[in-house]
């Protein structure tokens, strides 16, 4: 839903609604005596798909960034995807295969680069199994027949949760929130489901391992249950996400609510309000950890080329489970796009982040500072698709 939500963003169009015209009557010089008109030469065939119905494109993502507390790390803390401060870095590189038949098909995103490398940290088979980090999304489609448009994925995809995708391209910002980065997982392996109840009600269920594990952590142990509303000049999301995620124990459940208003008033305007809701019960003991909070953004299209977009939000990592530290994180980022094409898309932006605890570090000083500001330049390549 995440992906529907932001190509609901960028791409959807509102019109002022077209005023409905009647046919016009014949001209008082016909008659019925006038020659029948030939009918139209029918069109010729379309084509042949050059790939047989396989869909491919690629995507690439390099940014710099400057870190303003210039840490002897060079890692810009509490951002995802843009960790090194200083030098140009590869973001993502990633090749793109799909075919969806009537009934079957399949879909895979493998890739490598920064974003790669850390979506599958935690992930035991992919410690195990190192080829498996270049996998962001590989899953087999299922659409039966006389089931009124009911889908079934088996495999990796990435969360409904959240506001936000991994794709930098797809989002409004180049930095991903705190919300996308903290508080909501980054892919789930297991079974995906989504049926139409309207043309405007999804509802979906997901059987699923535990967050970020393909395999080797509760697996097939969590459940998620998804709903998307789609009208004309908004969309709503809800996901909610509950199960183990304790490595080697089914005890200690943890529980996801997400959910996210996104209002699409005009072409040009678009506005989003993302909340999480999150908590991780102990395995011994009866407590708990939680943390929550909420993002707003909004983008506007200047010209045809040239984009601005704004996002604030507040992160309360109430016991540290996130973070490692117990504090309250604020967010502030400004986005400049220049969209040269449909393949080439730059963009400049400042962020500001501010927490109320000292964490973030300056020189060689270790979580000295409540503030971080950062400029990044971002660049992305955009290939295809080759039908």
């Amino acid at each position: 839903m995440r992906i529907t939500l932001l190509l609901l963003a960028l791409g959807l169009t509102v019109s002022a609604g077209d005023s409905e015209s009647s046919p016009a009557s014949p001209s008082s010089t016909e008659t019925s005596q006038d020659p029948a008109k030939p009918a139209d030469p029918a069109p010729p065939p379309a084509p042949p798909a050059k790939y047989n119905g396989w869909v491919f494109s690629i995507l690439a993502d390099g940014y710099v960034t400057k870190n303003f507390n210039t840490p002897s790390s060079n890692f810009n803390q509490l951002q995802n995807f843009n960790f090194t401060s200083g030098r140009p870095e590869l973001s993502l590189a990633k090749f793109t295969v799909d075919k969806s038949d009537k009934v079957f098909g399949i879909h895979a995103d493998i890739g490598a680069g920064e974003t790669m490398r850390w979506i599958h940290l935690a992930d035991p088979a992919a410690a195990e199994h190192k080829a498996l980090r270049f996998i962001e999304q590989a899953y087999v489609i299922v659409k039966p027949n006389n089931t009124h448009g009911t889908e079934f994925d088996f495999g990796q995809f990435v969360t409904s949760a959240g506001a936000e995708v991994i794709e930098s391209s797809s989002n409004w910002n180049y930095t991903r929130s705190l919300l996308f980065g903290w508080a909501i997982p980054y892919y789930h392996f297991g079974l995906k489901t989504t049926t139409p109840v309207t043309k405007e009600l999804n509802v979906g269920f997901q059987l699923v391992n535990a967050w970020n594990t393909l395999a080797g952590n509760n697996n097939m142990n969590n459940v998620g249950l998804t709903l998307g509303l789609t009208k004309k000049k908004y969309a709503y999301f809800a996901n909610y996400y509950t199960g183990p995620n304790h490595q080697g124990t089914t005890k200690g459940k943890r529980n996801l609510f997400d959910t996210t208003l996104l209002l699409t008033p005009t072409g040009k305007f678009n506005a989003y309000i993302d909340a999480d809701f999150g908590r991780d019960n102990h395995i011994l003991g009866g407590g708990h950890d939680s943390w929550y909070g909420v993002a707003g953004a909004a983008r506007y299209q200047l010209t045809k080329q040239f984009a601005i977009a704004g996002r604030l939000e507040a992160f309360n990592d109430k016991d540290g489970f996130n973070t490692g530290v117990a504090q309250v994180v604020k967010e502030g980022t400004i986005t400049g796009e220049y969209k040269l094409n449909d393949h080439l898309i730059g963009r400049l932006e400042y962020r500001h982040d501010a927490s109320d605890k000292p964490y973030f570090d300056r020189n060689r000083l270790i979580a000295v500072e409540k503030s971080l500001d950062t400029f990044t330049v971002g660049l992305i390549v955009l290939l295809g698709p080759w039908k």
